[in-house]
């Protein structure tokens, strides 16, 4: 089905409305379309930081289970790795 813009000439029971026509909206003031490019550059600025903290979880995430998966028959043992003398508990 094709719209056309303007009626044919043998019809004459058509109205002068048409349905590609431009419809009459009035002009937004400058003002609107400020508000419309800030509201656009803070929505990108928080989708590009969402993205960031995503990626941000989600290497986190993947380290912790590369090293729990490497982990050595001495991580077992309690306190290993750990970079701090433990002087509680040995009896001293």
């Amino acid at each position: 089905m094709k719209f056309r813009s303007t009626p044919r000439a043998d019809d004459s029971t058509t109205e002068e409305a048409s349905a590609s026509g431009v419809l009459p909206f009035p002009r937004q003031p400058e003002e609107y379309e400020e508000e419309t490019t800030l509201i656009k550059t803070v929505g990108w600025i928080s989708a590009g930081l969402g993205a960031v903290a995503l990626g941000l979880f989600i290497g986190r995430e993947l380290r912790q289970r590369y090293q729990f998966n490497r982990r050595t028959p001495y991580d077992f043992y309690a306190h290993s790795g750990d970079e701090q003398d433990v002087d509680f508990g040995l009896g001293i």
